[in-house]
């Protein structure tokens, strides 16, 4: 079992290389004026992330957008507001610095005094559920589809479906191929994507798989919808579907 768990943590730390690195030579025009790549800066903390919870095949595999500018882009992590990567995962390792870092958006690691609240809900939820983190990722895993942060001169966040069309195309290619490699390596049965981009993808690149796909409402605070209640609303979506409830539930 040992050595399964090392070639399946190794086979996703082989495929986020090959993104991390192919998203690299990539180049966005304006108004797009930096791009972030935590895979690159904050290689430290994802390759534990993935060597430390994503050694086992898994049940549901959530998908969620691109880095937000205190979650992923400050740890690394996927959704990764820092007090759930620290506290509840266990992960806190040396961040870098963007090679061209927008001063409005400083990148400043597990020292980040902002709180990621898309990542703070999701985590929160799932620790909710879980006793610990090792519960949860023993069944479960969370990505990203792009792991590339886009930042206007202001800070302001752009998102990949905001890109131009020639830029869009490229990057997708890119992400699907990287997506369909996370899906053939960890199996899972359910494919869920967290708002409604992450779904579309997964139809696009898994609609011919096995897996069942389905969505929950996003946890940004930008949806009206999230700030009334965005737990419960999970919650309750993913009992619709069939999800839950738990197998590892505790009462």
């Amino acid at each position: 079992m040992k050595k399964l768990s090392n070639a399946i943590a190794r086979s996703l730390i082989e495929a986020a290389v090959d993104l991390r690195d192919r998203v690299d030579e990539l180049n966005f025009s304006a108004p797009v004026s930096h791009v972030y790549n935590p895979l690159r800066y904050a290689w430290r903390s994802h390759e534990t992330y993935l060597r430390q919870f994503g050694g086992t095949r898994k049940r549901v595999l959530f998908l969620g957008m691109n880095p937000g500018p205190f979650g992923m882009a400050q740890t690394g992590i996927p959704f990764g507001e820092i007090a759930a990567v620290r506290d509840w995962m266990g992960i806190s390792e040396t961040v870098d610095k963007p090679a061209n870092e927008n001063h409005a958006r400083p990148v400043e690691g597990f020292a980040c005094p902002r709180s990621e609240v898309s990542g703070r809900r999701l985590w929160g939820l799932f620790a909710d559920q879980f006793p610990t983190a090792a519960d949860f990722f023993a069944d479960h895993f969370v990505v990203n589809y792009c792991p590339l942060a886009f930042m206007e001169e202001t800070g302001r966040n752009r998102t990949p479906d905001k890109l131009p069309a020639s830029e869009q195309s490229e990057i997708y290619a890119i992400c699907d191929e990287h997506l369909r490699r996370v899906v053939a390596i960890l199996q899972p049965e359910w494919l869920i994507g967290v708002g409604g981009f992450a779904e579309k993808r997964f139809r696009a690149v898994c609609g011919d798989e096995k897996s069942q796909i389905g969505t929950i409402l996003h946890p940004s605070p930008a949806s009206p919808a999230a700030n009334r209640g965005w737990a419960e609303a999970a919650d309750k979506q993913l009992k619709k579907l069939g999800v839950w409830p738990l197998r590892n539930r505790i009462h």
